[in-house]
């Protein structure tokens, strides 16, 4: 399998005090941190991908745009989705949204770059 526009991924988590905004130092309140959702996105964007990417390949998050659209309290369910929109080279563009039980929470967009692991990990090892 190869990597195409359309693939789509999906994570899920539940908000516990751990994932809030108190718990991060973002704000003191407990509810979904921006922080949190902003992973569960990047989450769900590796997952569409992953299967479709050679074998010593992984993706790194290079850009996020997202916006936090409204508060989710502890002990609800957060899904996040995501859709590989563009491709350019090795640079992948992914629209993303993230849900709680009740409504839409979080959308944007989100780019990752695939990158050869262990050109990766070499490079990072000699800074």
């Amino acid at each position: 399998m190869a990597v195409k526009v359309g693939m789509t991924g999906e994570a899920n988590t539940v908000v516990v005090y751990e994932n809030t905004a108190a718990a991060v130092g973002a704000g003191g309140v407990e509810v979904f941190g921006t922080p949190m959702m902003i992973a569960l996105m990047e989450n769900a964007a590796w997952r569409a991908v992953v299967d479709g990417l050679e074998e010593g390949q992984v993706t790194v998050g290079t850009v996020v745009n997202i916006r936090h659209l409204a508060a989710t309290p502890i002990g609800q369910n957060v899904r996040a989705t995501a859709e590989l929109t563009e491709i350019d080279g090795r640079r992948l563009v992914f629209k993303v949204e993230a849900y709680d039980e009740r409504q839409k929470i979080g959308d944007g967009t989100h780019e990752r770059f695939i990158v050869h692991l262990d050109r990766f990990l070499n490079r990072i090892q000699n800074l």
